[in-house]
C-alpha cells in the first residue's frame, strides 16, 4: 500500500522550458553580476551565451558519467566560468550561489503546473507523506520557489542533489529522502517527467509505484532510454496522481 509520494520538481510539479529569450536573459545576468562584483568581462551577449553553453557542457561531461553534483562554487569556478571568462574557484566562491540561483530562475521559464495544489491537498487528505527529490545546481532555489508557489508546507522533506552531492538516478539521493520521510521504498510512489532519472532510479530501489508525466524536457533527457522502460502509470495531468492513489486506497 502506498503511504508516501515523492516528486521531481522541474518538469513535474512545474512546467519548465528554455528558449532564446531565456538564454539571452541569463547571459545578461551573468555579465551584470560579474560587473557588479568588480569583475567586468569584455564579451558581448552572443559570445557570453556561447561561452556559458560550453562551460555547462564541460560540467555535464563530468557529472553525466558520475551522477555527482558539485557545490555552486565548484560548478561556476571550475567549469562554467573557467574558460574565456577567466575566473576560478576562489574568485567565484563568495557569490556562486547568487549565480546558481539566478541561473535556475532565469535560464529556465518556470510555472506551477495546473492542478498541483489540488492534487497535494487530495494526497494530504489521504494521509500521504510527501516529499521532493530534485536535481539542481543551486542550494536554495527549490526551497524558495516552493514557497513562492505556496506549496512548501505540504512537503515533509525536500532532498536536493546540490546538498547530497548525488544526482538522480543515483540511489543515494533517493535513500536520503527515504530516511528523511522514514518510509520503506515498497510503500512509496515517485512522480517525474523523465524515464532516465525518475523511473529507472526508483524502480531499481523497489519503489511501489512510478508515475511518468511528459514535459518539455522529457525527449532531450530520455533519448538513450530503451522503449522497454515503462512507468507503473503514465499520466497526462498531475491531478491524476491523486485520483489513482485514492482509487487504490479505497479498493483495499
Amino acid at each position: 500500500m502506498i503511504d508516501t509520494v515523492l516528486f521531481d520538481m522541474g518538469g513535474t510539479l512545474e512546467d519548465i522550458y528554455v528558449d532564446d529569450a531565456s538564454k539571452e536573459a541569463s547571459a545578461r545576468e551573468v555579465l551584470r553580476i560579474l560587473k557588479e562584483k568588480g569583475l567586468p568581462v569584455s564579451m558581448d551577449v552572443p559570445e557570453a551565451i556561447q561561452e556559458l553553453a560550453e562551460g555547462w557542457d564541460r560540467y555535464a561531461a563530468y557529472r553525466g558519467p558520475t551522477n555527482r553534483e558539485l557545490k555552486p562554487e565548484e560548478i561556476w569556478g571550475n567549469y562554467v566560468l573557467n574558460g574565456r571568462f577567466g575566473l576560478d574557484f576562489e574568485t567565484v566562491k563568495p557569490f556562486a550561489e547568487e549565480l546558481a540561483h539566478m541561473w535556475e530562475v532565469t535560464y529556465y521559464h518556470r510555472s506551477l503546473r495546473p492542478g498541483v495544489k489540488e492534487m497535494l491537498e487530495g494526497l494530504k487528505s489521504l494521509g500521504m507523506k510527501l516529499g521532493v527529490i530534485s536535481n539542481t545546481a543551486s542550494l536554495y532555489q527549490v526551497f524558495w520557489i516552493l514557497k513562492e508557489y505556496g506549496i512548501r508546507d505540504y512537503f515533509q522533506d525536500v532532498t536536493l542533489s546540490s546538498v547530497t552531492g548525488y544526482r538522480k538516478p543515483d540511489p543515494n539521493i533517493f535513500l536520503v529522502s527515504l530516511k528523511q520521510v522514514q518510509s520503506d521504498p515498497s510503500t512509496c510512489a515517485y512522480v517525474g517527467d523523465t524515464f532516465s532519472r525518475d523511473v529507472i532510479g526508483p524502480q531499481k530501489l523497489g519503489f511501489g509505484a512510478t508515475f511518468h508525466i511528459h514535459s518539455h524536457l522529457t525527449a532531450s533527457r530520455d533519448k538513450d532510454v530503451p522503449d522497454s522502460v515503462k512507468a507503473t502509470y503514465s499520466i497526462s495531468e498531475i491531478y491524476e496522481v491523486y485520483t489513482i492513489l485514492k482509487e487504490l486506497s479505497t479498493s483495499k
